[in-house]
């Protein structure tokens, strides 16, 4: 028989009287199938309708977690129809929107669903997702088809075309009905699902409370960002679970060490697990899939050299950019350390550390208000006749960091030259010297004489520098001469909820800025005249018109001899950073003469980093002599380290 054609299906109309009537009769869980956009959800509810006017009941089991017609997004629901709607009994938490990545876990949630509920008798609808391509559709439609015992099969699609896996469905049941899309059916744009799902959600916590977690108390299932990315959990969705079955689902307003601070419609009695997956609300107020917490622009670019054959290769340079900074490394991953630290929106660049400045714009130049130095080799502070140049003019004092000693080398420079005709045009420095815990002040004047001392300041937990928006905290590590190592910390990203500002009506302003420096200044309780003349506390107002995320952190570190103290602090410093650039100066090959010089090998880079649980790792400050072995080095850092960014061309 292997010749026959295959028998052709039953077509209905899309008519919900023709199919109560066909189907209904005869098959009480029946299973709704097709891509987006054919009027599933639409067609279950007119069949519910017919069925409520002749006095039966008709359940639907919401199965699309990413577009549900009722109940819960991030979840499976079970409704009811109730005259004109359905009313929402029973749900099971995926914490996702994504059905095709994470079908097994929404199979599983059906499952646990269809053995709470007591519905032998009744006619049971499932409106699936539209996921209906590929292996993901196969093993989604196969999954739900047996976690319902379904007994029949309504395959939507457009009257041209056949039904969606079309060869599965076959084996699956005898009982399978083609039905012709209305010409109606259209499915709603991105943006316009994303505003339903989450006016959904916003219903389920419109009246609900705040509560605090202790996450040593609870088992965390599912997809967690580690702890120490607490960016990464603002706005999440969650479920809290008790023995697997989900008892109520929330939203993470903040995490602060193990302490997790939710909103939720009620407090469950008993509870002793926490899912979590992907789905968060976005910074535009919006329930979507999270961004990967490490997922901004990095690339890997060719110096467009404007600087000339006297500059040393420096190889690809690096240009990223995190949250409220870009960042590059201007001379490549192979010449001397400068990294250029863009504040975007303000007009303000900061350096870490004064290698070969050439390839830096006099325009950026003349916007650095902080330099922070590792240490005074050559290659880490020779860069410093570009900045002074740059800065004759009329131009604010810039501040330098770095360890003891820094002013008399700053001095050096300045003395080595002749201001005789500067006048007030002069470059002014305050430089700063990390001493233990407190940093030795100096002014420094080209054509003024010796430095100026100006005090020294007391030091906690390392911070060199506290600014509105970011903190700078430094680390003493050992080069066979003393070097820091820096992290720059972001205070918080504040992001205005659009939605809330319409929903309030309230006009964006100048009152934003104001809100988010009282936020940043840690001012709560300041008062803050609002757009239509009332006033009212920051804390109030930033409650719902608000999604704050603690920063993400970038840290900085070269030149480094491998020893376990210097592990101990880098990690400590690193520990869950967002970007980590690290130096890697030899190879295996040549570990003898990187302990003999102080400096990091490819494995001891790659291994610091994944002690500290870095989200990225940067390696930099290659030896020339890798200049054309550098996919060897880079072999080597990701034997230890899997986090590390290489060049598209290596990271086959």
């Amino acid at each position: 028989m292997h010749g026959d054609t295959k028998p052709s299906l039953p077509v209905l109309a899309c008519c919900a009287v023709d199919i109560t009537n066909t189907v209904l009769k005869q098959n009480r869980r029946v299973l709704l199938h097709g891509p987006p956009g054919v009027g599933k959800s639409t067609l279950a509810a007119q069949l519910a309708h017919e069925l409520y006017k002749t006095g039966q009941n008709c359940y639907c089991l919401c199965a699309d977690p990413g577009s549900p017609a009722f109940g819960l997004p991030g979840a499976v629901s079970l409704g009811k129809w109730q005259a004109d709607g359905w009313q929402m009994g029973s749900y099971e938490a995926t914490c996702s929107l994504d059905a095709g990545r994470f079908r097994l876990p929404l199979v599983l949630a059906v499952r646990r669903l269809m053995q709470s509920s007591s519905l032998d008798n009744e006619v049971l609808l499932i409106d699936t997702p539209g996921v209906v391509r590929g292996v993901a559709g196969s093993e989604l439609l196969q999954g739900l088809f047996e976690a319902v015992a379904a007994n029949a099969v309504l395959a939507l699609t457009v009257a041209d075309r056949a039904p969606s896996l079309l060869d599965e469905l076959r084996t699956l049941t005898t009982q399978l009905y083609v039905v012709h899309a209305s010409t109606a059916a259209k499915r709603p744009g991105k943006r316009s699902r994303a505003r339903q799902r989450t006016q959904l959600w916003d219903n389920s916590l419109k009246n609900g409370i705040e509560h605090t977690l202790d996450l040593n108390q609870l088992n965390i299932i599912g997809m967690p960002p580690p702890l120490g990315e607490v960016s990464a959990w603002a706005g999440r969705q969650i479920a809290l679970l008790y023995r697997n079955q989900t008892q109520v689902m929330a939203e993470v307003r903040r995490l602060q060490g193990s302490q997790l601070t939710v909103r939720l419609p009620y407090l469950p009695q008993v509870f002793d697990g926490l899912l979590l997956r992907d789905a968060q609300r976005s910074i535009n107020g919006l329930m979507e899939t999270a961004v990967p917490f490490a997922a901004e622009p990095l690339e890997y670019r060719s110096p467009s050299d404007t600087a000339g054959s006297t500059v040393q290769d420096g190889g690809l340079r690096v240009m990223g950019r995190i949250g409220p900074i870009d960042f590059c490394l201007v001379n490549g991953i192979l010449g001397d350390p400068l990294l250029h630290v863009r504040l975007l929106q303000q007009k303000r660049s900061l350096l870490f550390d004064l290698g070969e400045g050439v390839r830096l714009p006099a325009r950026i130049a003349h916007q650095v208000t902080d330099v922070f130095i590792s240490h005074a080799h050559i290659d880490h502070i020779g860069g410093f006749m570009m900045l002074l140049r740059s800065r004759i003019g009329p131009f604010p004092l810039c501040r330098l960091y770095g360890p003891p000693g820094l002013a008399q080398h700053i001095e050096g420079f300045l003395q080595g030259i002749l201001w005789d005709r500067v006048a007030k045009r002069a470059p002014c420095f305050e430089v700063g010297e990390l001493h233990a815990d407190h940093l030795l002040r100096f002014r420094l004047q080209a054509g003024q004489g010796a430095p100026v001392p100006l005090g020294e300041v007391k030091l906690k937990a390392g911070v060199i520098l506290q600014d509105a928006g970011f903190r700078i905290r430094a680390q003493r590590l050992d080069h066979h001469t003393p070097v820091l190592a820096y992290a720059f910390e972001p205070t918080m990203e504040i992001n205005i909820r659009k939605d809330y500002l319409q929903a309030r009506g309230l006009k964006p302003g100048p009152w934003l800025a104001a809100l988010k420096n009282h936020l940043l200044a840690e001012n709560d309780t300041a008062i803050i005249t609002l757009p239509d003349g009332t006033v009212a506390r920051v804390a109030d107002v930033a409650a719902d018109l608000t999604l704050i995320k603690p920063g993400k952190k970038l840290v900085y570190a070269t030149d480094l001899a491998d020893t376990p103290d210097n592990r101990q602090h880098l990690q400590a410093l690193a520990q869950y950073a967002h970007t980590f650039l690290c130096e890697a100066r030899f190879m295996e090959a040549n570990a003898g003469q990187a302990a003999q010089t102080g400096h990091l090998t490819t494995r001891a880079c790659g291994e610091i980093a994944m002690a500290a649980e870095v989200s990225r790792l940067i390696p930099f400050h290659f030896s020339q002599r890798y200049a054309d072995k550098l996919q060897e080095a880079y072999d080597e850092i990701h034997a230890a380290c899997s986090r590390v960014t290489m060049p598209p061309s290596m990271a086959s």
